[in-house]
């Protein structure tokens, strides 16, 4: 496993992180509890560090989730959750308003049996709860001791720079995969520019690039709603995206990995990336992604897959 700092904080983090949103049981189908938890102590044992979890996951079933398979390693994990959105039954609801905030980072800590958090991120900017209102409270709940460091997710270039003249942040939290490149263009280079860390969600899109499914799946599990936040799987999508899976087998088969690994290995390979955060529902799943850091794409296949990503995106329906 890699290891890197996240921006310029003293927190060491693996390259591969284990994102949880299916540990919520409610976006990617049904998942027991206990093969969850078996799964997060796969992915520690194998070398990751670095479990980033939400309360919006599950309602906060997640995050108790994580809070019983870090039991007695606590001190072998980064733990990073976040605020600002929660569930009111099927919907997601955006709220950063300073009294949400304390309300959800008391519960947070309670479900995860921690005293602090590494690292406290924005989930999403909430546009009705002005950004200073937001920034207090949470100055407020740094002092107090409840999380070392603030990061963002799904912020641009200018929210960024407005949250950055409050206070200190050190990450940011993208979408970002061989089928979600946007960031590219301005923000990577921008994190780059000025120290910040990355913590990439969606790198499996989804799981699309983990290259198990031959034909476009249909997810009938009334649990599993992935293909609602992920359009690669809609069924005018599809074909787009059979040429870049077909490529991740020919180079996965070259360096005897697995589709995921190599789709892994190139997310956390690219400038701007310091973790790639993939989920994981087995421990068999849980060592895989760990182990898409033990080996090296030549530059070739990280220009070839960066091609072929770019002739799908451009015929992409978002």
């Amino acid at each position: 496993m890699k290891y890197r700092y996240l921006g310029n904080s003293n927190l060491k983090v693996s390259a591969v992180g284990l994102g949880t949103w299916a540990y919520g049981n409610d976006t990617f189908g049904k998942v027991e509890d206990q093969q969850s938890i078996k799964a997060i102590r796969a992915a520690v044992e194998a070398g990751i560090t670095l479990i980033d979890t939400a309360p919006a996951y599950g309602a906060g079933h997640a995050e108790k989730v994580v809070g019983r398979a870090i039991e007695g390693i606590r001190d072998k994990v980064v733990i990073a959750t976040k605020c600002g959105t929660h569930r009111d039954g099927s919907k997601y609801v955006r709220d950063l308003s300073p009294k949400r905030i304390r309300k959800e980072m008391e519960a947070s800590l309670t479900r995860l049996n921690v005293e602090q958090i590494d690292l406290y991120q924005i989930h999403w900017p909430d546009p009705d709860t002005p950004l200073e209102e937001s920034v207090e409270e949470l100055l407020k709940l740094k002092k107090e001791g409840k999380f070392k460091y603030l990061g963002v997710c799904n912020f641009g270039i200018e929210l960024i720079e407005d949250i950055s003249e409050m206070t200190d942040i050190i990450s940011l939290q993208p979408q970002y995969s061989l089928l979600k490149r946007d960031v590219e263009a301005e923000i990577l280079p921008y994190l780059v520019e000025n120290n910040f860390g990355s913590l990439s969600y969606g790198t499996l899109g989804g799981g699309i690039l983990s290259g198990k499914y031959q034909e476009r799946p249909e997810f009938e599990d009334e649990k599993d709603n992935r293909a609602g936040f992920y359009p690669f799987f809609r069924e005018e999508n599809w074909p787009q995206t059979r040429s870049l899976i077909s490529l991740l087998e020919e180079i996965a088969t070259a360096h005897n990995q697995s589709p995921a690994q190599v789709a892994i290995n190139w997310a956390i390979n690219r400038a701007g990336i310091t973790t790639a955060l993939v989920g994981a529902k087995t421990e068999k799943q849980a060592r895989e992604n760990a182990e898409a850091s033990d080996f090296d794409l030549t530059k070739a296949e990280m220009d070839a897959l960066a091609a072929e990503s770019d002739n799908v995106i451009k015929n992409l329906n978002y």
